[in-house]
């Protein structure tokens, strides 16, 4: 810990599927000195790895739809459009977490990848990471259910036209901010991309 903050007391108040603990701790205050006494509960699952498949052939990207209890607790559609995700495991490098779940999440092999960036998904609770990808990929064969049963995974696959994509994100039909991102970026970086990538 940096002078910044003083944990005064950590403990685990639930494991399951992820990991919750209780800190009391004290941060430095902007105008200077120490906060009072803060208790805040912090949600712990480990880091995350996002890719967007790309195929600069067809300028198509590859999306999965899958159902996220967050979405339905929020009130929002229980299905939700995003890109290809998965937990680093131990001993794992990033990279190889991207191909391994593009295989398993949507059937495609990634010939290359573009490192987007890392991004803390909601850091007023959760201590997760997603290091962000984009993948080259291709997408004649994005279709169909994938996804791993042990981990009750139920995934569509399906492959849509960079315009569309991009209307997609422009008319908020896209709602998860690490494929909001990557797209943004794909927007940006695309011409690069279609280059590089022949």
């Amino acid at each position: 810990m940096s002078d910044d903050v003083e944990v005064l007391e950590k403990s685990l108040v639930y494991a399951g599927y992820l990991k919750v603990y209780r800190y009391r701790l004290r941060h430095r205050r902007h105008a200077g000195g120490m906060s009072d006494v803060v208790v805040r509960e912090l949600i712990d699952r480990g880091n995350a790895v996002t890719v967007l498949p790309y195929d600069p052939l067809r300028d198509a990207v590859v999306l999965i739809e899958q159902f996220r209890i967050g979405a339905m607790g929020a009130g929002l559609a229980p299905f939700q459009v995003e890109c290809v995700a998965g937990i680093i495991d131990a001993g794992e490098t990033p990279e190889q977490v991207a191909e391994r779940e593009t295989v398993e999440e949507a059937g495609l092999r990634v010939r290359a990848l573009a490192r987007i960036g890392k991004t803390l998904l909601s850091p007023g609770v959760l201590s997760e990471t997603a290091t962000m990808y984009c993948g080259w990929v291709d997408a004649a064969g994005a279709d169909g259910i994938r996804g791993l049963p042990e981990e009750h995974e139920d995934i569509r696959v399906f492959a849509l036209p960079f315009a569309d994509a991009m209307r997609w994100l422009d008319d908020e039909k896209i709602l998860l901010a690490p494929a909001i991102v990557s797209l943004q970026w794909l927007r940006m970086n695309r011409d690069t991309l279609r280059t590089k990538w022949r």
